[in-house]
């Protein structure tokens, strides 16, 4: 990871602390203006799995404020590849862009925005690894668009499986979809907010 990103990432973290702060002292949240970071366990973990599996095209349903677009984008500078990263929010792709070029990581990412399902619909080129991060009642329609894109030994990383807790009831509709397409292996890791972590045969 070069200083450039480095320094992105320290804005990131300083923001997360302060979300954390907020979250501690139970006052008014908007979730809509918070980030919501998947975390550098699993921001970390998602660069490892793309660079050994040598995944090249690599999609983001989820841009929000772009903290996981930078593990996706630095792990696919070092594979040749590029991601697509999708939001129906516009600002806060904007937000996501201007960090993505400090980071000089401009180069291997695309931004779409509008209704996932939609954009989805649009790829056109088989798919080597999905992080899925949007509002859980998509996941299964999003999941049923992307898996007849996947390549062969394609991994999809589903965030949120067991925490808001409130979004379990979606990310169990989720798990059991996956689980249930031919030739997919799944399974549940408990770190960060949990993951689904799947891989397609190859």
């Amino acid at each position: 990871m070069d200083q450039a990103l480095k320094d992105v990432f320290a804005e990131y973290d300083a923001r997360i602390a302060r979300e954390a702060e907020v979250f501690r002292a139970g006052g008014p949240v908007n979730i809509d203006d918070m980030l919501l970071a998947v975390g550098p366990v699993v921001g970390s973990l998602m660069h490892t799995l793309i660079v050994g599996h040598g995944a090249k095209r690599i999609v983001e349903l989820g841009t929000s404020y772009g903290y996981s677009v930078h593990w996706l984008a630095d792990a696919a500078r070092e594979t040749g590849g590029k991601v697509i990263t999708m939001d129906v929010a516009a600002d806060k792709q904007a937000y996501a862009r201007k960090r993505i070029e400090r980071a000089g990581l401009s180069p291997f990412v695309e931004f779409r925005t509008g209704n996932a399902v939609d954009l989805l619909a649009a790829v056109d080129e088989p798919i080597d690894f999905v992080l899925l991060d949007i509002w859980k009642d998509l996941y299964v329609a999003c999941l049923e668009t992307f898996f007849p894109k996947l390549a062969p030994g394609a991994l999809v990383v589903a965030d949120n499986m067991l925490r808001p807790v409130d979004a379990r009831p979606h990310a169990e509709a989720y798990q059991a979809a996956i689980r249930g397409k031919p030739g997919v292996q799944s399974m549940l890791l408990a770190m960060g907010s949990g993951i689904e972590l799947s891989r397609k045969a190859a």
